[in-house]
């Protein structure tokens, strides 16, 4: 038999192209169980994790492995390369582990094991489905584990004590979500180990992060003086009483709790205030906070920046990650792992990694146990997503120690609902604790605005109509509902220099350009400068953007739309009289869809004589009431495909890869595509020396960073189109816009032939 120390778990080359001393198995094995525990142990899963840990790659001591990886690296060759036996077959492993633990641990118990590492590598598979499923797997698995036995495993590494199964996997309906987690403890403490050995000098690069009472210190520090020299204007006394509201609630016990502010109200720093103090009263782990837009990541993460350090704030969003399908092993050691104690990040990238199957995705959750995680924005959770999430969400404040707080101005209708006959229809959020005393009283000491409904809602303002009226303003922002809107009002004002146009076809730098003249030139009109200001903007300013305008024209839309954008107007209060928020029946109706349904909801209530008090409570209550009622708020069925089944032929049934499938909080993800936009005082763009760098080396990640910025997301079938056109090509990767089809007022512009396909983006 092979000596022990013989059996290999990876190799590698050092930079001279020698080989270095070879990862034993037996002792990758032994450590991944012990990291893997300590994640699971969060979640009194201990003996969990290890078990998973320890039998994740027996399979790799079958002799068919072990010459696998010696042919596939050319490890022990004399002159060998890395290239060589490169286009070896691969020799699977990871469904010995998966047969051991059933063997070891009969039952479900033994099944739940099995699906964590049988997809330790490809993700946590289905039950049943086609040859990747783990009924499929496991049928065929027999020589493979028969194999990894008679190499002669250690007996230490064959045995584990099989530990209580804690309450929350006593549960069909949130087995799952635990399992993810334990997958999570599982796949992290996997790639950390590898990482140790292949890229050593990364282990010492993590963990650098100040600690959450530093953190706490600092932020309280500078928030005192910062109140002390505040201008004591009416508004900041108000923003002083909220942030002292959200510093009293974060003594209460860990649960889910909601922070009604109108926009302009500092809910931003005093969310932040309320998950530092409660953080530190009940030794929460980390504070993550989600938000629906890439467009304000950056300026939110930024604001905590200058509060806590540029050390303190991991920001994680991408609009050119790898795709996953093409996901290797250098992906997943680079991706992030959320081990730090403040992460901004978006909706997407949270929700769909708690209901992920891929390694990478998945890998952050164990971080998520016993943390305080804000939804900023709250009312943008989408709404056929409303089940499945509300239902993680209470799992993870029941089971796991997680602390939510729903962040908004116009709070959704995120509890139960029942029809007509008290059948309940959505089970949703139970006990949700209101941070601020008297929201109601808030909303009236808050309003800066009058709102100007439409008279007449079947007679449309015509686009001509609308520009003669922003011309006639001195300083307005006007909202569309789509992006050909947008361009279409801005070609009907003046061309002075004085109308700036803001959507989501141009990209993020382009967009902070153009917002850094917008608020400068707001900021010399509040000192008398009496230059006109014109903005013509998508939805996307509504976004938390800062901004500040006497006058802001909506076109029709959903009611909390029309209270975002109402935020951009008289922001700051300080107008003698109130802003004006000018709603408008455009000639064009929103988006089909959820957008479209908003938008009449709204227009239903007005005629129903139930919007005299647009932006109260109420108003908002019975907007959300009625627009929930108009679709399936779990309309792809996640939930049934996460809620386990057992049966003597599937002890443990659940389609953990086909709920990922469907979990997808943007229906057309779309493709992002890198843009040539050309910043003042450059004679080209910059693009292309980030994409030559990434030509010489892809795994430049500075480069990667960089052009996020420099980047549109298009609907897939508009990118093929523009790619058959010409205007669309790939380079290092990536697919990149032709310079003429980027244009410096509006972005991304297609050939003429396929304006109406844009045109109908959003």
């Amino acid at each position: 038999m092979t000596e022990q120390v013989n059996y290999i778990a990876h190799v590698k080359q050092d930079s001279k192209g020698s080989w270095s001393e070879p990862h034993l198995l037996h002792e990758h094995l032994e450590k991944v169980a012990e990291l893997s525990a300590r994640f699971a142990e969060k979640c009194q899963s201990e003996g969990w994790g290890f078990a998973a840990g320890l039998w994740h790659d027996l399979g790799k001591y079958r002799s068919g492995f072990q010459m696998y990886i010696r042919d596939a690296s050319g490890f022990e060759r004399e002159n060998a390369h890395v290239e060589q036996g490169a286009h070896s077959p691969r020799v699977t492993h990871s469904t010995a582990g998966a047969v051991h633990a059933i063997n070891q641990w009969p039952s479900i118990p033994g099944y739940i094991l099995a699906y964590l590492i049988s997809g330790h590598h490809a993700g946590l598979p289905d039950w049943s489905g086609g040859r990747g499923s783990l009924e499929h797997r496991l049928a065929e698995a027999t020589k493979e584990y028969q194999e990894s036995l008679a190499a002669g495993v250690p007996e230490q590494l064959l045995t584990a004590a099989q530990p209580a199964v804690p309450d929350v996997a006593r549960s069909l309906k949130s087995i799952a979500l635990w399992m993810r987690i334990l997958f999570s403890s599982l796949v992290d403490a996997d790639f950390l180990d590898t990482e140790s050995y292949m890229s050593p000098e990364k282990v010492g690069k993590r963990n650098q992060y100040p600690q959450l009472d530093e953190l706490h210190s600092l932020f309280f520090e500078k928030m005192s003086t910062l109140q002390k020299n505040a201008e004591q204007t009416p508004l900041n006394v108000i923003r002083k009483s909220i942030f002292e509201a959200c510093h009293r609630e974060a003594y209460e016990a860990p649960g889910i709790f909601s922070l009604t502010v109108p926009t302009g109200g500092g809910k931003t720093l005093a969310s932040l205030g309320f998950a530092l103090e409660h953080a530190k009263q009940h030794g929460k782990s980390r504070i993550v906070y989600a938000i629906p837009f890439t467009s304000i990541i950056e300026q939110n993460a930024d604001v905590f920046r200058g509060f806590l350090g540029d050390t303190a704030v991991l920001e994680h969003h991408s609009s050119l990650d790898i795709d996953q399908r093409a996901e290797n092993a250098g992906s997943r050691l680079a991706a992030e792992n959320w081990d730090a104690p403040l992460i901004v990040t978006t909706n997407v990238q949270l929700f769909e990694s708690l209901f992920a199957s891929r390694t990478s995705r998945c890998r952050k959750l164990h971080n998520l146990v016993n943390s305080i995680i804000i939804l900023d924005e709250a009312q943008q959770v989408p709404r056929d997503f409303h089940a499945p999430i509300t239902q993680a969400m209470q799992q993870m404040s029941d089971h796991f120690g997680v602390t939510w707080v729903l962040c908004t101005a116009t709070q959704p209708e995120l509890g139960q609902q029942t029809d007509a006959f008290d059948r309940t229809l959505h089970e949703g959020l139970s006990n949700i604790s209101e941070i601020i005393p008297d929201p109601i009283g808030l909303a009236q000491n808050l309003k800066r605005v009058e709102i100007e409904l439409p008279q007449n809602v079947d007679q449309p303002t015509t686009w001509e109509s609308l520009a003669w009226q922003v011309a006639n303003e001195a300083c307005a922002l006007v909202i569309v509902n789509k992006r050909q809107d947008a361009k279409t009002v801005y070609e009907l004002l003046p061309d002075d220099g004085d109308t700036y146009h803001l959507s989501a076809n141009m990209c993020a730098e382009h967009r902070s350009v153009a917002l850094k003249e917008i608020r400068q030139k707001l900021i010399a009109r509040r000192n008398g400068d009496t230059t006109p200001l014109r903005v013509i903007s998508t939805q996307l300013i509504e976004a938390g953007v800062d901004v500040d305008f006497p006058v802001v024209f909506r076109a029709m839309a959903g009611l909390d739309s029309i209270a975002q954008a109402a935020g951009r107007c008289n922001r700051e209060g300080k107008m003698p009289q109130p802003g004006r928020v000018v709603v408008f029946q455009p000639e064009t109706l929103p988006p089909p869809g959820f957008l479209r349904q908003a938008a009449q909801t709204t227009l239903e209530l007005l005629k129903s004589g139930q919007l005299d008090d647009p932006f109260s409570p109420a108003a908002m209550q019975a907007f959300f009431t009625k627009l929930n009622y108009l679709g399936n708020r779990d309309a792809h069925g996640i939930c049934e495909l996460l809620h386990a089944k057992t049966s003597p032929d599937a002890p443990l049934e659940i389609q953990f890869r086909e709920a990922a499938k469907k979990f997808r909080l943007i229906d057309d993800v779309g493709i992002g595509v890198v843009v040539p936009f050309c910043p003042e005082g450059h004679e080209e763009s910059p693009v292309h020396i980030w994409l030559a760098a990434l030509e010489k080396d892809s795994s430049q990640k500075w480069a990667h960073r960089k052009l996020q910025r420099y980047s549109v997301t298009l609907p897939e079938r508009l990118a093929k189109q523009l790619h058959s056109a010409g205007a669309l090509y790939e380079r290092a990767g990536k697919f990149v816009i032709e310079t003429s089809n980027y244009h410096p007022v509006w972005g991304m512009q297609p050939p003429g032939n396929l304006l109406s396909a844009a045109g109908s983006v959003i």
